[in-house]
């Protein structure tokens, strides 16, 4: 019980602590998520505590998951006058990022000659973490390495976002917000909505979308090309 208590109480200081170093110095390297999985890791190792001993109180913060992904839902409902006056451009954008998610992944994949599964597991990395492994399930790919890549592609792209948008003159909120929502999920979602609420709706609205092509494709591809 006070394993699970600590781990709980200072997952949630250290993410919080995170965010304040990250306001002071706002660099892609200090984003509080990598920050303070970095340091976790390493608390874990030095103190020799095992993983299944933390999740016991890590357990609450991802029971919390669920109700964070339903809030994304807000933003869309107040931006729904706007998103619906696009929401065919929405659809065609959000499908051709999936399109480009699945077989980047898969097409580099198959050139550093990893195997089948892998391949697999790699393909479903754009979409929520839930959806990605029960998409790798179906495909015969790994669920948890799945849930890894995931973790990784919404990493990467909170990281190094807001680089390339900069770098690309990339400043209108739907292009942002479905530059986020399709490519990284819910991690780049509360990234858009650091831009504002219109790129944060947008992307709740492209990662929705990608999940559904992602479900949909996913299956087929995998049939005829692996």
């Amino acid at each position: 019980m006070i394993t699970a208590i600590l781990s709980f109480a200072g997952t949630i200081l250290l993410f919080n602590g995170m965010k304040k170093v990250h306001t002071y110095l706002p660099t892609p390297l200090l984003l509080p998520i990598v920050t303070s999985t970095a340091i976790l890791i390493m608390v874990l190792l030095l103190t020799g505590t095992a993983y299944q001993a933390y999740m016991e109180g890590g357990t609450f913060i991802s029971m919390l998951l669920g109700p964070a992904v339903v809030a994304l839902a807000f933003p869309l409902h107040d931006q729904w006058d706007r998103l619906k006056k696009h929401m065919l451009l929405l659809a065609g954008a959000s499908f051709a990022g999936t399109l480009i998610g699945l077989f980047s992944g898969m097409y580099m994949a198959i050139l550093f000659g990893m195997d089948s599964e892998i391949i697999r597991s790699l393909m479903p990395k754009s979409v929520t973490a839930p959806i990605a492994m029960d998409i790798a399930s179906m495909i015969h790919g790994i669920p948890a390495l799945a849930a890894v890549y995931v973790m990784v592609a919404g990493i990467s792209g909170s990281m190094f976002g807001p680089f390339l948008m900069k770098k690309l003159l990339i400043q209108n909120p739907i292009a942002v917000g479905i530059g986020y929502g399709a490519a990284s999920h819910g991690v780049g979602t509360a990234r858009a909505l650091e831009y504002g609420e219109q790129e944060g709706a947008v992307s709740s609205a492209a990662m929705t979308f990608s999940a559904i092509f992602a479900s949909l494709l996913c299956p087929q591809i995998a049939a005829l090309l692996l």
